[in-house]
């Protein structure tokens, strides 16, 4: 690290250094997030890197689905795949630890060629949300909460999916939630998952098993929107990798098994006031404050119209199941977890509000940037709740959308909300979503082949 050429290593983050100590990088993959999360980007040699301020990828990469099809979402210069400038934020700089040589990993902000941000890159969406809230004087701070299944390999999508198999030779068990047992029986790839988080310069609050078999829960530390954004991006690549290590698969669907419960990303919120730096959701004796209950109004109000956004995919709709570990309406409540709101127990200086609705399948800048662009119009609208919802809320009335076009149609009324996320941003994200739809709704599934080949 002692030359000009290398003086750049000394600059990046305390874990990223670590990591490379007595070693020489050789490698740096350059990346950004599409639509649905997925990194996309170049490896260059760590020499070229550091000779290179930007580098260059089609805003097409925007427009694709998770098919890998197109929306006709490039605008009125057609589509000419047109080059992005994407600069590195070498705050994000940390370390590849599956890789076979010396790697790290830095995200990158996309821009036009007049300097503006790419205002569908997801990324460029959470930061104009944040924007809006430092606007007011306000400070969002977030933890998600991610659910995932290790499960099988799966080399035929016909096939269903099953459980890992566990430590002990059976496969991983249902309904051992909060079992220690059970979280023994995946230590393998638990070791390789806290490894590889203490190699990144990742914190991880707490692992638990969840209600499904073989399905997991990772709490994270709250923080910047941003930055827990990006470790919930790196993180869904990380825990792969240690899966597959393995011999297994880690699934973010929402739904993988058809009896097993769904996985969640839910997104804890309070807001900081910049001046005072308290949480603006207690007043000064501890109680509620009127920004509180309009956080709530706000997510109540506006949920509906980002479901597409928390629940992205057609499987996203299949977890909103009745006494299934998962909301079916925007009831709120204190320490209630059937509720589609919940305030968790906690002190004034941690109040916040828990939103349960978002799916572990919603790329987390987006999800993140809906969640909280519902409680910002509902605290500038001054919006107030519903009356708290005492009791099971399943014995409640479902009023969230059960299947993508009909959330569609909610998205692309929302005029307010497109406001805030981005008026370009909701234009192509409709696009490329509608055009994901109309691929599924093309092909012909099992239950229409065993139910009515021979009886309709």
């Amino acid at each position: 690290m002692s030359t000009e050429k290398d003086s750049w290593l000394t600059t990046l983050p305390q874990p990223a250094q670590a990591y490379l100590e007595g070693r020489r990088l050789d490698e740096v993959e350059c990346i950004i997030a599409d639509l649905p999360g997925i990194a996309r980007g170049k490896a260059v040699p760590a020499s070229k890197f550091a000779r290179q301020s930007y580098f260059h990828l089609p805003d097409s990469i925007f427009f694709q689905t998770i098919t890998g099809d197109w929306g006709e979402a490039a605008g009125e210069e057609g589509f000419i795949e047109r080059d992005m400038i994407l600069k590195p934020d070498m705050e994000t700089a940390t370390a590849a630890p599956w890789t076979g040589d010396w790697t790290l990993q830095v995200i990158h902000d996309a821009y036009d060629r007049k300097n503006r941000p790419i205002s569908y890159a997801p990324r460029n969406v959470l930061k104009r949300v944040v924007d809006l809230y430092r606007q007011q004087g306000w400070e969002p701070v977030v933890a998600p909460e991610m659910e995932f299944y290790l499960v099988a390999r799966n080399l035929d999508p016909a096939k269903a999916i099953e459980p890992m198999m566990g430590r002990s030779g059976r496969p991983a068990a249902a309904r051992q939630a909060y079992s220690m047992t059970a979280v023994d029986e995946f230590g393998p790839v638990i070791d390789d998952i806290y490894d590889f988080a203490e190699a990144q310069g990742f914190e991880i609050d707490g692992i638990t098993q969840e209600g499904g078999a073989g399905q997991l829960e990772i709490n994270l530390r709250h923080g910047d929107p941003v930055r827990l954004a990006d470790e919930v991006f790196y993180f869904k690549r990380l825990i792969r990798e240690a899966a597959m290590r393995h011999n297994c698969y880690a699934t973010f669907m929402a739904k993988p098994i058809a009896d097993e419960p769904g996985s969640a990303m839910h997104i804890h919120h309070s807001v900081i006031d910049l001046e005072t730096g308290k949480n603006i959701f207690s007043g000064p004796q501890g109680g509620e404050t009127d920004a509180f209950f309009h956080f709530i109004g706000g997510l109540q109000n506006h949920l509906p119209s980002v479901i597409a956004m928390l629940a992205p995919y057609v499987n996203s709709y299949r977890r909103y199941v009745r006494e299934h570990a998962a909301p079916i309406n925007l009831e709120w409540g204190r320490d209630n977890r059937t509720t589609g709101i919940r305030i968790p127990i906690s002190g004034p200086e941690s109040r916040r509000v828990e939103n349960r609705l978002a799916g572990m399948d919603c790329n987390p800048y987006l999800g993140i940037a809906a969640s909280l662009a519902c409680g910002y119009l509902g605290m500038t609208g001054e919006q107030r709740p519903d009356k708290q919802w005492k009791g099971d809320a399943y014995e409640g009335e479902e009023d969230v959308p059960r299947e993508m076009g009909a959330a569609l149609d909610l998205f692309d009324e929302a005029t307010k909300m497109h406001e805030v996320l981005g008026p370009d941003f909701a234009r192509v994200y409709s696009i490329v979503k509608r055009t994901e739809y109309e691929e599924f709704l093309q092909v012909i599934s099992p239950w229409e082949r065993e139910h009515l080949l021979l009886n309709v």
